[in-house]
């Protein structure tokens, strides 16, 4: 038994942040901002919406759901990876249940920042793995201006916020192939969320850790797997820096063409960059059935890791 990706769904604020409107409130222009992160316009929730994240979980689920030819009642779990969720309880899982109708489903948040959807999804395999869930809805669901110091130009250049999701199915013969997942807590200081519920940052140490641990963890989950690297059509990696994603293909050998990136219009958001991509390569085509596929997720924790899949 695999477990397979049949329908994908994404969700972002109307309300665009150009690298321009931030140099009106804080110290940097748009070609600081582009040289070193590859980011021009990041999407914002209103804050006065305390359901923003609920929200955009809400329609990337109902997206997904209306792509898969399923309904809400078919679906037996949520998991939602978010580290910005509306509420401290209920979980987004439970508020997302209720509001798409999915009266038959149990479901939890799970928290591992920048890796949260590749845990999740992981988490899902797993459990239809065992035999007892048929379809899992995966949501990763962001609102990271709540998490943002304004006045710090360090990360608040760098992140937006949105959601993805997607409805993973128990399949006899494509789906996931292969699964990677790591931690290092004892480099947890260099991305964190301090107790005024800011992002901290050592922007220097995390993009040594990326770009080490990343190529390792694919050239893992591909060893794995037994596939040779020139067989993957696309390497779905983290949206956090353009120099991180380049410098992970240099070190692989791969052409850059093989990592698609949207982080130029949504910028960093968090456990929502991995689904939002994807939702966009399955609406435009890119994706067929058939093709093998790395997803490589990595953020603070420290956690990292890869899954393998035929699409």
């Amino acid at each position: 038994m695999k477990s397979r990706i049949i329908g994908t769904g994404s969700s972002c604020p109307a309300y665009v942040m150009t690298n321009d409107d931030l140099s009106r409130i804080v110290e940097t222009s748009d070609e600081w901002i582009k040289t070193r992160t590859g980011i021009e316009r990041r999407h914002v929730s209103d804050k006065e919406n305390q359901n923003a994240g609920v929200d955009m979980a809400c329609e990337a689920a109902e997206k997904a759901l209306d792509m898969a030819g399923l309904n809400a009642a078919e679906i037996d779990m949520i998991i939602v990876a978010t580290s910005s969720s509306d509420a401290i309880y209920p979980n987004t899982a439970s508020m997302v249940q209720k509001a798409i109708g999915a009266v038959n489903a149990s479901g939890y948040d799970l928290n591992a920042a920048c890796s949260g959807f590749l845990f999740a999804l992981n988490t899902a395999d797993a459990f239809i793995n065992t035999g007892r869930f048929k379809n899992i809805l995966v949501i990763g669901a962001e609102v990271m201006s709540r998490r943002l110091d304004w006045a710090d130009r360090n990360t608040c250049v760098l992140f937006g916020d949105g959601a993805g999701a997607a409805i993973i199915t128990a399949d006899d013969s494509d789906g996931i192939e292969g699964i990677v997942m790591h931690g290092d807590g004892s480099r947890g200081e260099v991305l964190a969320c301090t107790e005024k519920q800011h992002i901290t940052m050592n922007g220097q140490e995390v993009f040594k850790f990326a770009v080490k641990k990343v190529p390792e963890s694919i050239e893992e989950v591909l060893e794995q797997c037994g596939w040779r690297i020139d067989e993957i059509k696309h390497f779905i990696l983290h949206q956090a820096n353009v120099r991180i994603i380049q410098s992970v293909a240099k070190r692989l050998q791969i052409d850059n063409e093989k990592f698609p990136t949207n982080l130029s219009e949504y910028g960093n958001t968090s456990a929502a960059s991995i689904p939002i991509l994807l939702d966009e390569l399955n609406r435009e085509g890119k994706i067929q059935k058939g093709d093998r596929m790395v997803i490589s997720g990595f953020g603070a924790g420290l956690s990292w890791g890869a899954t393998a899949l035929t699409w």
